[in-house]
């Protein structure tokens, strides 16, 4: 597939989003993003806990204002700050899987009216046909149709992740944010769901967005990954390339992490730990935000912020190359 001739799906020019939390500081929690989401691509984003993953997917989905930058869909500039109109219009184009199937289902309404209330409300389903449609939905995410008047508090963790999925998707969009999807989950169930997701994907074309921690999942489900450190993309290529030859420190470090599933080769391996914590993302200096963990650190990094540069297939933000 020729990407250069089709237009991107979704494009993000330096995005950011700040939360301003005391007089005169600034979190940065994504802090000039690039990005861009071809039609029937999954895109992995990866990175450690804190580094504004769930807030960039919050923000292209218009949950959060855009403190600056931009955001495309088919060509078209998303609002900076969506009001019900927008939220309307986009939500049968792009729509979100939340990490969290507690908290992002209500409990006070059946499965029935969680999957149904966004195809009712957009003119898709009627009342005539709705339980027909609520029950199709149950069966394409493994789920029992007889269930639908259950409330979310009687299904386990994994079945609440699909009813989220099936309440997304119900509205047939183009495009998904995956929010940590999975890591709610036990190890067994995740891959279920990951399965589901990818013949979902096939089935509908859909285009996603699947943000996660887990370097080795996020390999086996995307076209490309791309690395988050608070608040910026460190490197972007293909997911093989960006597994099997990071490039940049930190991504090395987080293919370093990820355990190796033979026992004997896991014990016998060097660890690689990185010392010292992700420094605050409130008031940053310039320089390379890896800097004071990299190992690989030169005088340049503390002071010049990297910026991103294509290395064979990849694009990586490190002064290094």
């Amino acid at each position: 597939m020729n990407h250069a001739m089709n237009q991107p799906l979704i494009e993000i020019k330096g995005l950011k989003r700040h939360f301003t939390i005391d007089k005169g500081k600034t979190l940065h929690a994504v802090d000039g993003v690039n990005l861009s989401l071809h039609q029937n691509e999954v895109v992995g984003l990866v990175g450690e806990s804190g580094c504004g993953k769930s807030t960039l997917g919050r923000t292209i989905v218009g949950l959060y204002e855009k403190t600056s930058g931009e955001v495309f869909y088919k060509g078209e500039k998303l609002p900076s700050r969506y009001g019900a109109k927008d939220f309307r219009r986009l939500s049968r184009e792009i729509q979100m899987i939340f990490q969290d199937p507690y908290s992002s289902l209500n409990p006070r309404m059946t499965v029935r009216e969680i999957i149904a209330e966004g195809p009712l409300l957009h003119g898709l389903w009627t009342n005539h046909n709705m339980v027909a449609n609520v029950g199709n939905w149950l069966r394409r995410v493994g789920l029992d149709p007889e269930h639908m008047s259950r409330y979310p508090h009687e299904f386990s963790g994994g079945q609440r992740q699909r009813i989220g999925i099936a309440r997304a998707l119900a509205l047939q969009p183009k495009v998904v944010i995956c929010d940590e999807p999975i890591s709610a989950l036990d190890v067994s169930v995740q891959a279920q769901v990951v399965n589901l997701l990818e013949e979902l994907k096939d089935s509908m074309g859909l285009t996603v967005l699947f943000i996660a921690h887990d370097l080795s999942m996020v390999r086996y489900v995307s076209d490309r990954m791309a690395v988050m450190y608070l608040g910026s993309l460190v490197e972007l290529g293909p997911s093989n390339d960006v597994y099997f030859r990071p490039l940049h420190p930190y991504t090395q470090s987080l293919v370093a992490s990820n355990p190796e599933p033979d026992p004997i080769h896991e014990q016998s391996r060097e660890h690689v730990v990185l010392k010292g914590e992700v420094p605050s993302p409130v008031n940053l200096k310039p320089g390379c935000r890896f800097a004071g963990r990299c190992p690989k650190a030169v005088a340049a990094c503390q002071t010049v912020t990297p910026q991103m540069r294509p290395v064979g297939a990849s694009q990586v933000a490190c002064h290094l190359y």
